[in-house]
């Protein structure tokens, strides 16, 4: 049995899919992507028991092929190989040969009926969202994910729809990022799932910054995403996200405002001496200047200082550097504003003047 295509009919649906495909695997079939090839057909999957991603391509099939192939090094060979080759593969037992220009490889088969298959979600709830309006959320709210967190529900991501407004939340129990856009659609469902980590990170890979609908499916166990040829699905993380409204403190106390470019540069400097294991920076409000104070355990300190706005009482305030710079790298406006109780207390950063997102982080003690 062969297949006949082209180098780039091949590549692309393995690019799309080769992140789903983890480096260590606990069933050896894993490593592989599954091959299915009907007439002019071809369609390329790949999962890790946890996600899983589906595209298509085009070819000329001898009959119904199914089979998998180890996806690296498939991979690897298609992107060797000349931009405009002209590809067959020819699958024989336990062994496909794959033959382009005068080169040959024979790659090991392992049978299709081995390989492993999501559950299909059967749409207890859908509807559609514009990919660039999905990938904004993505964009503004996924580094604040907790990673390999015991509070399992924080290495991922909240997606919610309540009263026509989609919202991406969050939170690794130190800082919380919110983003939200309005849906233009018409009837909206309500929903309340939490996306994990890797979902996350291959959903944002995927997504383009387009105007074309992404079609969204939720069952009580899983979410899948249909995304013009290719078909993402994924499991859903079994828990309780924090009350996040709780967490994001109401606005009051003191506000500073600050030129985004200038405070991220300052800080960027400041870090170099910062301690590598707390990245703690003090901040230092008095009058209408901020100074940023960096040391670390070599006894060598950094300060930088520059003008804002402000006009509450002198204040000291600790905070990671790291977690300032990430806030800093989403915010677009060019003022950032600081809401500031007390030098205990969270604070909470938006873009000035406040629009869809919503960012705390809480301080240091140094």
């Amino acid at each position: 049995m062969k297949i006949s295509t082209t180098r780039e009919q091949l590549l692309g649906p393995l690019q799309k899919v080769s992140g789903v495909v983890e480096r260590r695997q606990t069933l050896p079939i894993l490593a592989n992507v599954l091959i299915n090839a009907s007439g002019e057909n071809l369609s390329v999957t790949a999962t890790d028991l946890e996600v899983e991603m589906k595209t298509t391509g085009h070819c000329q099939a001898d009959g119904d092929l199914d089979f998998t192939l180890p996806a690296r090094k498939l991979l690897d060979i298609c992107k060797a190989l000349p931009d405009d080759s002209d590809l067959t593969l020819e699958v024989e037992g336990e062994r496909a040969t794959l033959r382009a220009g005068r080169g040959r490889y024979a790659l090991g088969v392992l049978p299709a009926q081995d390989y492993p298959a999501i559950e299909a979600v059967t749409g207890e709830t859908s509807l559609s969202v514009p990919q660039k309006v999905l990938k904004r959320l993505l964009e503004k709210t996924q580094f604040a994910m907790a990673q390999q967190d015991v509070r399992y529900y924080l290495n991922g991501l909240l997606l919610e729809i309540s009263e026509g407004v989609i919202r991406m939340v969050a939170t690794d129990g130190h800082r919380l990022a919110l983003w939200q856009s309005e849906l233009v659609t018409g009837d909206n469902p309500e929903l309340r799932v939490i996306l994990p980590r890797k979902a996350v990170l291959e959903l944002n890979r995927l997504l383009s910054d387009s105007e074309a609908e992404a079609g969204i499916e939720v069952s009580s166990t899983h979410i899948r995403f249909r995304l013009g040829d290719s078909i993402f699905t994924s499991k859903l993380i079994d828990g309780r996200f924090p009350d996040y409204e709780r967490v994001i403190p109401p606005k009051g106390g003191v506000q500073v405002r600050a030129d985004r470019d200038i405070l991220r540069q300052s800080l960027t400097r400041a870090s170099i001496l910062s301690n590598e294991k707390y990245r703690g920076i003090r901040f230092q409000l008095t009058g209408g200047m901020l100074h940023l104070i960096a040391n670390n355990p070599e006894q060598e300190e950094a300060e930088e200082e520059l003008e804002v706005e402000y006009g509450g009482d002198d204040m000291t305030i600790g905070f990671n550097v790291g977690y300032l710079l990430d806030v800093l790298g989403v915010i677009d406006s060019k003022t950032v504003l600081f809401s500031i109780t007390d030098a205990n207390s969270s604070c909470l950063v938006e873009n000035d003047p406040p629009d869809a997102g919503r960012y705390v982080i809480m301080p240091m003690r140094l």
